[in-house]
């Protein structure tokens, strides 16, 4: 049997704003990891992301309830909604898989240089690592960090090193290296990460929204046969 009737519409529309609930928590979850994961300070189209799964958590809920009543002026509002979340959510899926290699490095160091010192610390230890790219730069410089006394790599392996003391020696042959990596070398992999699987997740469930607007556009025609025939225009 074709499902096509008022019942099945309505059961399948219910069904669907559930597996929105389950969809925009998973939004929420991924994104949100990534900000984590990747540590750094301003991902804006990752936190577009974010805002994503939170809005679409609270209009499926407007679904189900349109759903369950038949109410015209929420399927309505649904379907008006849902479809530029869809627009949005697209986009900024996309936004997130078309950045490369360069502009995610760039991303990262302008979220170096607006944090402060205890941000900063924060990451070196959390990373392992010292400094962004140059250890040889002092706190004084954007692109500065903070002393790497207290990072294991420092404690283990040299504490002898300009790095591991918090001083800069301003050039880059010290005879003493620096025994921990750059934290742009623990960046990349992380960043490259966010940006894939969080554009790639919302890409994906993106088009499972244009079924939304359909389903909801045919259910909100369709005649309830249990209601009274006036009440249905």
């Amino acid at each position: 049997m074709v499902c096509g009737g008022f019942g099945c519409s309505k059961n399948a529309l219910i069904t669907l704003n559930v597996l929105y609930i389950i969809i925009s928590i998973i939004l929420i979850g991924v994104a949100a990891y990534s900000r984590l994961a990747a540590i750094v300070v301003s991902l804006g189209l990752i936190g577009g992301i974010i805002a994503c799964g939170v809005f679409l958590f609270f209009i499926a809920l407007v679904g189900l309830i349109g759903a369950v009543r038949h109410h015209q002026v929420l399927l309505f509002f649904y379907m008006i909604i849902l479809f530029l979340l869809f627009l949005l959510q697209f986009s900024l899926g996309c936004a997130c898989l078309a950045v490369n290699r360069e502009q995610e490095i760039s991303l990262v160091r302008n979220g170096w240089r607006a944090a402060d010192m205890t941000f900063k610390d924060t990451i070196q230890n959390k990373l392992i690592c010292c400094g962004f790219e140059d250890v040889t730069l002092n706190k004084t410089d954007p692109l500065g960090h903070p002393s790497c006394d207290a990072v294991s790599c420092c404690t283990h392996d040299n504490t002898d090193a300009p790095c591991c003391k918090g001083e800069a020696s301003g050039v880059t042959d010290d005879p003493v290296k620096c025994p921990c990596p750059t934290c742009l070398e623990k960046f990349k992999p992380r960043i490259h990460d966010a940006f894939s699987i969080t554009g790639g997740v919302g890409l994906f469930f993106s088009f499972t929204e244009i079924l939304g607007v359909w389903l909801a556009l045919r259910y909100r025609n369709q005649k309830d046969p249990e209601a009274n025939p006036n009440a249905f225009l």
